[in-house]
């Protein structure tokens, strides 16, 4: 079992910067996969980011793409999304994700076996 508690969200201004962590305890050495979902009132979960936790390679979808950041600490196992140019249409909760497996497709929610509880960012216009 892995356990993901994710931390940082919080309410920021339109342009601004937030960074969200995830932690992952348990059986976290078995993780190839880690990533970042969003889910908007209203809308299904979407992929932000994942990050190839041996490689250190990172995927982003295009609507983040320059202004997110996914990065990992291999020594605290846990890994980040630092958000900047923040929009208000990147109000949501951010739930961090693990995922057992290197070969599929890690942008869709069914790659993962394992999701953190989630934090809200919230975007103010």
């Amino acid at each position: 079992q892995v356990q993901l508690v994710e931390s940082g969200g919080g309410l920021v201004q339109a342009g601004g910067s937030l960074r969200v962590s995830c932690t992952a305890s348990g059986r976290a050495f078995s993780m190839y996969v880690m990533g970042w979902f969003r889910q908007a009132p209203g809308k299904e979960r979407e992929f932000v980011a994942a990050i190839r936790w041996r490689s250190g390679s990172t995927y982003y979808a295009d609507s983040v793409k320059g202004r997110f950041t996914i990065s990992r600490d291999k020594d605290k196992n846990t890994v980040y999304l630092q958000m900047n140019s923040l929009k208000p249409q990147d109000t949501a909760v951010y739930y961090c994700a693990a995922a057992p497996r290197d070969i599929g497709d890690y942008y869709f929610t069914s790659f993962y076996d394992y999701w953190g509880q989630g934090t809200q960012v919230t975007v103010s216009s």
